[in-house]
């Protein structure tokens, strides 16, 4: 049987963590030159569709390897994906980060499930970690995943305590299992607080190679024409794509629903602020960050590390004032949370 870890971080870190991310692309980076010339190599991380400056989930994990990076005074590396890549194409990055002596490797997304199962078993004494993939069982893997159907019934109620018009959206990436849990949770969230709310529900591409986690433009077409059938909130689970809904929300006065970082605080969409009404967050940069520390402790965790309500890994942001001052809404919230953690709300994952 895998050993099961688990480690607990607080809600809050993504909050404090957002502050350190980058809206900048590029093809890598890593320390400064004072902790070079240690000469020692930690944590590396290669990024999913969309790379950094996503303002989402590979800026997240980039915040986890800056904060690792100043904390333990190594050599860190973060390296970009490109256009049409093969798993051959990520082990192979995989393989050379590790080669190189970094320790850990992460691969930032589920698509990195067989790169990452082939690279740990050509380095077993290097800690490898995956982000929202939780099928490589090996004694040197960690499977980072969330439960991110919860964050997004929060959303829902959210949305469905906050819309005028009685129909919301939800925008989906790609149409993938990981996505479906957005989705389950988000629509269960509105339903459960107001049946009569409407939730119109769209996935922008069938593969993350057809642009369904990088492509604004799509995001933006897509939350048009739920806008257009009167949605009031839109909600966008689509990495980089959903800057381009919360850019339609933001021109048509509406309210859009930010996606794993807390999306009012990034530096890149400050201009649309003012319309995120809140951000479903999961800590993927403290899950990047614990692993980090697991192995420079000497205790590196593998099999399932799972993060969620409970724990205070998936969340809701209350950046915006409008959405933290509302009494009422933090009341609701708050009762849907409350029963989540405590199991009477069962949400659904499909």
């Amino acid at each position: 049987m895998r050993r099961i870890s688990r480690i607990t971080v607080a809600g809050a870190a993504t909050a404090s963590l957002a502050l350190a991310l980058s809206a900048c692309g590029g093809t890598s980076t890593s320390s400064s030159s004072s902790s070079e010339s240690k000469g020692d190599k930690g944590l590396a991380i290669a990024y999913d569709v969309g790379g950094r400056g996503d303002q989402s989930f590979n800026d997240a994990a980039f915040a986890g390897l800056e904060k690792a990076r100043k904390e333990f005074g190594y050599k860190t590396r973060d390296i970009e994906p490109t256009d049409g890549e093969t798993d051959a194409d990520k082990e192979q990055r995989l393989v050379s980060l590790a080669k190189q002596g970094y320790n850990p490797v992460i691969g930032v997304g589920y698509a990195y499930a067989a790169a990452v199962k082939g690279a740990a078993e050509k380095y077993p004494d290097t800690t490898f970690g995956i982000v929202d993939d939780a099928t490589v069982e090996a004694e040197n893997v960690a499977d980072l995943v969330f439960s991110e159907e919860e964050a997004s019934y929060l959303a829902g109620v959210a949305a469905a305590e906050t819309t005028k018009t009685n129909v919301v959206g939800f925008v989906g990436g790609v149409d993938i299992p990981l996505i479906h849990k957005f989705r389950a949770g988000f629509e269960q969230g509105v339903k459960d607080t107001d049946p009569k709310v409407k939730v119109i529900s769209q996935f922008l591409t069938q593969t993350a190679e057809e642009g369904g986690f990088s492509s604004p433009d799509k995001g933006k077409s897509a939350a048009e024409g739920q806008i257009e059938k009167k949605a009031d909130v839109v909600y966008a689970a689509a990495g980089l794509s959903g800057q381009g809904v919360i850019e339609a929300a933001a021109a048509n006065k509406v309210w859009a629903i930010g996606v794993d970082s807390d999306q009012y605080k990034q530096e890149a969409l400050a201009k649309y602020k003012d319309s995120i009404l809140t951000s479903a967050m999961k800590d993927v940069a403290k899950a990047v960050y614990n692993l980090a520390k697991s192995v420079e402790d000497g205790k590196p965790a593998t099999g399932i590390v799972k993060g969620d309500l409970k724990t205070g890994e998936v969340s809701l942001s209350n950046s915006n004032p409008k959405f933290a001052d509302d009494a009422e809404l933090q009341e609701a919230i708050e009762t849907a949370k409350e029963k989540i953690v405590s199991g009477e709300i069962k949400v659904k994952s499909s």
